[in-house]
């Protein structure tokens, strides 16, 4: 993994284990913002190792200095938020194509879609839209930058971090899918006015 600018430079790196209704959360924060904002499903450890290698300092616990965004993530989940107002900071994600592909998802409105080339041609390449799709994977701070709504142009809903059914259940949550979207399966999104590509 290529080496960024420490987050922790500006104030130490905090993080926190949350619970949603898809699984524990691990959420860590630095003086500029969210840093990491991941499923956990291995357990944090694996989380924290990356963070701390990736930042060159140690993650402290400290569920307090994440209590804003454990409380926006409950609302996101009980339909009650649309918009985020915890701000990411992308200095985990490489800079250039992929961050600004990191940049044209954070765009996407809730309970829409775009896809990967859409997300492309916004980053400035039309033609990536498979290494849109590579950036979006490496996203560091899910559902802050909700690459979850990015799909393909067949209308599937796409892969998700391996967790086919983890995407589609966020779709579902914010009415992103047409009532007759099949579960992994073909279906129509609510695209985004001209976000569609």
């Amino acid at each position: 993994m290529q080496r960024s600018t420490a987050p922790s430079a500006r104030g130490p790196l905090r993080y926190a284990l949350l619970d949603s209704p898809l699984g524990p959360i691990l959420a860590a924060a630095g003086g500029r913002g969210v840093v990491r904002l991941a499923f956990a499903d291995r357990g944090p450890e694996p989380l924290l190792e990356e963070l701390a290698l990736l930042t060159g300092a140690e993650p402290r616990e400290d569920p307090g200095a994440l209590g804003g965004l454990a409380r926006e993530l409950d609302g996101y989940f009980a339909g009650r938020v649309r918009r985020f107002t915890t701000r990411p900071d992308l200095s985990l994600a490489p800079a250039g194509f992929s961050r600004r592909v990191l940049e044209a998802a954070a765009r996407i409105p809730y309970g829409t879609v775009a896809t990967y080339r859409w997300v492309a041609a916004l980053a400035g390449s039309p033609r990536a839209a498979r290494a849109a799709g590579n950036a979006l994977h490496r996203n560091p701070v899910a559902l802050l930058v909700p690459c979850h709504r990015v799909v393909p142009a067949d209308g599937t809903v796409g892969g998700y971090g391996g967790d086919e059914a983890r995407k589609e259940a966020l779709l579902r949550l914010e009415r992103a899918l047409s009532a007759g979207a099949a579960p992994g399966g073909r279906g129509r999104g609510r695209p985004c006015g001209s976000l569609r590509a």
